[in-house]
């Protein structure tokens, strides 16, 4: 995979987005045949068309972790060994999208970067804290899909840390880094607004969007299969569906009490949690 010739990351955003631009996004039928060659064949060329047709999704995940006060570049350059190694790895056969396969390690390779790269002053020296640096956006990403919300005591159930410790983590991450200042002197068209997220949809962050909730639904659903139909049931009602229902309407359902509905909603959100970790994994 090192003899692959990608448009090189240069120091103008602006210049390597033109240059990615260029590459069409491959259908279904196109990409299952690049990447069949490439695991069959060691075909360099069609590994090399199935990256680069792919390297705008990289920028879109990159532009995520802009607020930890490093070089945009520098993240697309590790996302894209990120994607480089998840290629390696990749079996078209199971029937996902490469892209859908590759944000894991593209998240991987640019999250172990910003670690490498984070003073300990910031990231916090205790086995605790480096876990919720790690973890937090991650984590309010997840809740978000699954639950609709992003609380701060509903970060801290999830990484068993305390609620103060979320909010100074995320005041801590909230901060603009000096070095920020630094990187306006780049590029001839990033000033300032390349530290804001870009709110306007495009094709290549609903298509992303769209891969990303559709694996997170299937895992979803094989999830709730290691739970009994009563769990099944009142996780689907409590947080799956569009009119969640409350805790006493399920209580009056099934003949017992409110606390009882919780506690049954907190452990089976447990079983699926560590499901879907098994099958991440």
């Amino acid at each position: 995979m090192s003899t692959l010739y990608l448009p090189t990351v240069t120091n103008t955003l602006d210049l390597y987005m033109a240059q990615i631009k260029k590459f069409d996004l491959l259908s279904r039928e196109e990409e299952y045949r690049l990447a069949t060659a490439y695991r069959d064949l060691g075909d360099r060329q069609s590994a090399q068309t199935l990256i680069c047709a792919n390297l705008r999704f990289v920028v879109k995940i990159a532009h995520e972790y802009r607020g930890y006060g490093l070089r945009t570049l520098d993240l697309i350059q590790e996302g894209n060994i990120g994607m480089m190694m998840a290629l390696k790895k990749f079996e078209p056969a199971r029937g996902l999208k490469f892209i859908t396969y590759a944000v894991w390690w593209i998240r991987a390779y640019i999250n172990n970067f910003i670690m490498k790269n984070w003073s300990l002053v910031k990231i916090g020296t205790t086995q605790a804290q480096k876990k919720l640096f790690f973890k937090l956006n991650q984590t309010r990403r997840a809740l978000r899909r699954l639950t609709g919300r992003e609380e701060p005591q509903d970060i801290a159930n999830e990484l068993a840390v305390r609620d103060d410790e979320v909010e100074e983590m995320a005041r801590r991450m909230a901060a603009r880094d000096a070095s920020l200042d630094l990187q306006l002197t780049e590029g001839s068209d990033y000033t300032l607004l390349d530290t804001l997220a870009d709110e306007r949809d495009n094709q290549e962050t609903l298509l992303l969007e769209h891969e990303e909730a559709h694996l997170l639904s299937t895992r979803v659903k094989g999830a709730l299969t290691v739970l009994n139909e009563r769990e099944r049931h009142i996780v689907q009602q409590r947080i799956l569906c569009d009119t969640p229902q409350t805790l006493q309407e399920l209580a009056d359902h099934y003949g017992i009490s409110r606390e009882r509905i919780r506690q049954i909603e907190k452990s089976s959100l447990e079983k699926l949690k560590g499901q879907l970790v098994l099958a991440h994994s």
